[in-house]
């Protein structure tokens, strides 16, 4: 289930115009981060495996399994979908192991929850105490060192809220709270979420690890600092805490895809204009250019050279 699609391109268009804790996680380590969103586990029958991207030590930082769903109990499917299929499913076993692997090279493993694929939010906005459990337990599962919240449907303020603190008071301080609002959003323009992120910030700021902000479909764009400098500007997020969202293939998104010189370029400017610049995150990872299906670990390397020459 693709999350971007040209339907939010349209819709960028329109809206500019008007329980218990878990032990101890590894901490998010100082720097900037190299983010890679992992959705596509097989392609034409095939695994696609993110194991590369430590064998190739390419400096990737998170790797976010996608997408997680919560579905109506009262429905045909499984309370929880990762894409098409439960996340116990046989075909994802290979896929755990190799997270579990990449975690212990250092590398956060977080899950992405909702996405263009609606309900998961609303069904945490209005029956928390029902589905709120399945969220927690599924990360308790499988191990998870944070979690990215997508919401591209309409949720309160309140609920969001309820959601962050409940993550925090059962997993602790060191796990991380991600969520991916569209960039125009984090500069109080268009938005899909519903509620205002200004208002969130301020009431949350501090359980919010960062945002992997969409600079593409009519969003922002990444080919140049304009719209990243702009959200810096407001004074409220700081530059640590906003992570550059970004295509890895013109054929994973509407519209915005950067090929990688121009990113690269775009990915100095900003070090030297924002040294605490939180890094970039690729959507999405099994056909990366510029390797594409036979290395996509390359758009993680080539970004991160940049990332690493300009932190020496």
């Amino acid at each position: 289930m693709k999350r971007r699609s040209v339907l939010l391109a349209a819709l960028a268009a329109a809206a500019a115009s008007s329980g218990t804790a878990m032990a101890a996680r590894k901490p998010a380590g100082p720097g900037k981060r190299v983010v890679v969103y992992y959705q596509t586990q097989y392609t034409n029958g095939t695994y696609v495996s993110p194991l590369a991207l430590t064998e190739r030590n390419t400096g990737v930082t998170d790797v976010l399994v996608a997408a997680v769903h919560l579905n109506d109990l009262n429905g045909p499917y499984a309370p929880v979908h990762l894409n098409d299929d439960p996340p116990h499913s046989a075909k994802y076993d290979r896929m755990w192991r190799d997270l579990k692997t990449m975690q212990g090279k250092g590398v956060h493993v977080l899950a992405m929850i909702g996405g263009a694929a609606p309900g998961s939010f609303t069904r945490l906005d209005n029956e928390f105490d029902t589905y709120y459990p399945l969220l927690r337990d599924f990360i308790r599962r499988y191990d998870l060192d944070g979690v990215d919240l997508d919401v591209e449907e309409d949720m309160s303020l309140a609920g969001i809220e309820r959601v962050i603190s409940a993550l925090r008071a059962d997993f602790g301080a060191d796990f991380l709270i991600t969520l991916a609002p569209v960039g125009s959003a984090l500069k109080g323009g268009g938005n899909l979420s519903g509620f205002d992120y200004d208002a969130l910030y301020r009431s949350r700021g501090g359980d919010i690890a960062w945002f992997n902000a969409q600079f593409y479909n009519g969003w922002g764009r990444m080919n140049s600092t304009a719209d990243y400098d702009a959200i810096i500007a407001r004074g409220l997020i700081p530059a640590s805490k906003v992570v550059a969202g970004t295509l890895t293939s013109p054929a994973n998104g509407g519209s915005g895809y950067v090929g990688m010189t121009t990113l690269k370029s775009t990915l100095r400017a900003l070090t030297a204009k924002h040294p605490g610049f939180g890094g970039v995150a690729g959507w999405e990872y099994f056909n990366s250019a510029p390797g594409g299906t036979a290395a996509p670990w390359r758009w993680a390397a080539e970004v991160s050279s940049v990332l690493r020459r300009r932190a020496a």
